[in-house]
């Protein structure tokens, strides 16, 4: 993750439609401490949360990593944005992003 801004580093994300992973981001500690409550949104390029449809199980924090729910199904050649939300110590809630792409 860029500690400047909230865009993932590694965005875009290529992802193959029959591939199904877990990925793993390191909170910078100027963001905060100890990440919790993390909440994983996948939207389609209109916006609409599509979560449902393209993860399976739920996201999870261990000390500055956040690993994400598994993401599966996706489409070749569509793209998608990942927000990923959490809350860290002291009580801010913050958010990054980062594009993630269907190929085949």
């Amino acid at each position: 993750m860029d500690k400047s801004n909230r865009r993932i580093r590694e965005s875009p994300i290529h992802q193959g439609e029959d591939e199904q992973l877990a990925y793993t981001l390191t909170i910078p500690t100027s963001w905060g401490a100890d990440p919790s409550s993390p909440v994983v949104t996948i939207k389609d390029v209109d916006g609409e949360d599509v979560t449902s449809d393209y993860t399976s199980g739920s996201a999870s924090a261990s000390g500055a990593v956040i690993t994400t729910p598994t993401i599966l199904d996706l489409v070749d050649k569509v793209q998608y944005r990942l927000e990923v939300r959490f809350t860290v110590s002291g009580g801010n809630v913050e958010e990054a992003w980062g594009d993630l792409r269907g190929e085949m």
